[in-house]
């Protein structure tokens, strides 16, 4: 499946169950995401694919930039690179399963949770 119907389908899933959630093409694009916008809430959470790793010092700028914690998507073939990570979790995993460790780490209240579109 393309990089970008991924993206967009655990977009999809995650605001369907209450997220306001962004796709980015990479890391470098993911910076310029606005710290504050009038009609959107703050980052709370990053996920990032193990693949899109190139530079730690990127993950840690975007990072620092919106405060946030971040989920790692990680291959089991390869060593998981070092970072900021709040948790790892590893290939073969699904969407529903990204879902869920979502809504582990950032829980929303239950007057959030209905789809947003």
């Amino acid at each position: 499946m393309p990089d970008q119907w991924t993206r967009a389908l655990l977009r999809a899933a995650l605001r369907e169950v209450g997220y306001d959630a962004v796709g980015t093409r990479n890391l470098q694009s993911a910076t310029r995401i606005p710290v504050g916008e009038a009609e959107r809430s703050l980052v709370k959470l990053v996920v990032v694919d193990q693949d899109a790793v190139n530079d730690v010092n990127v993950v840690n700028e975007l990072l620092k930039r919106h405060g946030a914690p971040s989920i790692l998507i990680a291959r089991r073939t390869s060593a998981t690179p070092a970072g900021p990570w709040q948790r790892v979790i590893y290939r073969p995993i699904s969407v529903d399963d990204i879902v869920r460790v979502v809504e582990d780490t950032l829980p929303l209240d239950a007057n959030r949770q209905h789809p947003l579109d």
